[in-house]
């Protein structure tokens, strides 16, 4: 993946990668209820959280989200290798990426999510060069899905009762995606 140039600035936020001192205020709202109900792996301790933000084998690019000098998000950039034959897969790998993230609650309403999450895409279509984004959450979460169709990702799954959840049912699904040459901005 290509290398990022960071902070990457928007009207009112700053991107930038995750740095160990960044922990406390991560772990200050990833741990209330309301934004782990939605998690796909929700960590039970301050050092779960550090051990997966910290994890040098992992080829996942953590986003912090500043506003001012106040972490309010964190955002993930999980590459992969888009589908391919085998016998041309070289040409398929690292083109596209899933992503994630998650907010405080207390910023929630002014648009933050929607500044960072078209910041994330724009960086990897117009930085890392990826080819397509996708990301997922449960049909349930309406916040996310909402945000993925505001940005203009087109939902191209609905997987019905497939996810079980931590509170023991289980949910529907959904997978939306985004095309570079789909993006605005994109040359």
């Amino acid at each position: 993946m290509t290398p990022i140039e960071w902070p990457v600035s928007t009207k009112r936020l700053s991107l930038r990668a995750y740095t160990p001192d960044d922990l406390d205020a991560l772990w200050a709202y990833e741990q209330l209820p309301q934004v782990q109900h939605w998690l796909g792996w929700a960590p039970h301790t301050r050092d779960e959280l550090r051990d997966a933000m910290e994890e040098k084998s992992s080829n996942t690019t953590h986003v912090m989200v500043l506003l001012a000098s106040t972490v309010i998000g964190h955002m993930m950039i999980m590459p992969r290798d888009s589908w391919a034959q085998m016998d041309i897969a070289i040409h398929a790998k690292g083109l596209e990426a899933e992503l994630g993230w998650m907010f405080d609650p207390a910023y929630g309403g002014h648009g933050y999510a929607t500044e960072a999450v078209r910041a994330t895409i724009e960086l990897c279509f117009d930085g890392l060069k990826l080819r397509r984004i996708h990301a997922g959450c449960f049909a349930d979460n309406i916040a996310s899905w909402r945000l993925m169709e505001r940005l203009g990702l087109r939902r191209e799954e609905h997987s019905r009762s497939t996810a079980l959840h931590r509170d023991g049912t289980w949910h529907d699904g959904f997978t939306y995606a985004l095309l570079r040459e789909e993006w605005p901005t994109s040359p």
